[in-house]
């Protein structure tokens, strides 16, 4: 290749900012301009979120999915009524009535997704950040909205509500990216169905495991968390359902009367036993497996399920 072809070809190679959204998304994953922002936030949301019951609450632990996908429908919902219902005459009531219903929903819907935003990596919080910033943008205008709605200017209420629309299509969109093509919220787990055969399967000596200390072991294609302690084995995929953090280099801890390990990127506890998840930001079991010893030592392992 010559070096005028070779100097095409790299400049054809970069995605051209503003030919596709998607290219400006992906734009955004790399703009380092935004990390001393999301440094600061990321310290303050670390402070004020310790980990508990509210934090696990927020980011949707109980009902073992992420809480703020879900939560998002409703303030988009009522927003986007709302300004369907604003092109039909004698409707102005019940347009006021989805703004305000939007902005209260608005509140925990915010507030799970800082949570979140708070234990991604980093090019997905630079995402996060510019998807939050427009989301909030959004909110502003329809409380400026509502107000105007609520003294009678409801044409500048219409007008504000279709400048939230737009800045809610924009944050949508990027949240649309954050969570199909940075994976965020999805299970990082190794899907075991699928990628190990029913029954069982040799993993290795019995010996070869430290009795109180995680290793790990690959089974085919995925790698595995084992922790021997005493007579029993416990093994589960090794990377973590929250970001495919590496379980074997994690703490071994016990809450209550249950062994747990805890995920070393970012904080996520799941009991040993059986993958259940005690603490977030993970909210996805992680996949285990049973495990026999044979008489000639050998650890057997096979999937649950």
């Amino acid at each position: 290749m010559n070096r005028r072809a070779s100097r095409i070809f790299r400049r054809g190679s970069r995605p051209q900012a503003g030919a596709h959204p998607v290219e400006l998304a992906d734009g955004l994953e790399h703009a380092h301009g935004l990390d001393r922002t999301i440094r600061t936030l990321s310290t303050a949301v670390q402070k004020v979120l310790r980990p508990g019951p509210l934090k696990d609450a927020l980011h949707g632990v109980p009902v073992g999915h992420p809480a703020h996908p879900p939560l998002t429908d409703v303030p988009m919902g009522c927003w986007i009524s709302a300004g369907v219902l604003d092109l039909i005459p004698g409707t102005h009531r019940a347009s006021q009535a989805l703004v305000g219903a939007g902005l209260a929903a608005a509140v925990p819907t915010a507030l799970t997704g800082i949570a979140d935003w708070g234990a991604l990596h980093r090019q997905q919080q630079r995402v996060g950040l510019v998807h939050a910033a427009s989301t909030a943008t959004a909110t502003l205008l329809y409380s400026a909205s509502f107000v105007a709605r609520s003294r009678g200017r409801d044409g500048t209420g219409r007008a504000l509500g279709y400048a939230g629309l737009t800045a809610l299509f924009a944050g949508g969109y990027l949240g649309g990216h954050l969570a199909f093509r940075q994976a965020a919220g999805a299970s990082h787990a190794d899907q075991i169905a699928h990628l190990v055969p029913l029954g069982w399967h040799d993993l290795c000596a019995e010996s070869e495991l430290p009795d109180g200390w995680p290793v790990q072991r690959r089974l085919g294609y995925i790698s595995l968390f084992v922790l021997r302690d005493g007579d029993e084995i416990h093994v589960l995929t090794d990377r973590c359902s929250h970001l495919a953090g590496p379980l074997h280099q994690g703490r071994i801890v016990g809450e209550g009367d249950d062994l747990c390990v805890i995920c070393p990127w970012h904080g996520s506890t799941f009991r040993v036993a059986d993958g259940s998840v005690v603490h977030g930001p993970a909210t996805g079991r992680q996949p285990s497996f049973e495990s026999r010893v044979l008489e000639d030592g050998t650890v057997q392992v096979r999937p649950i399920g």
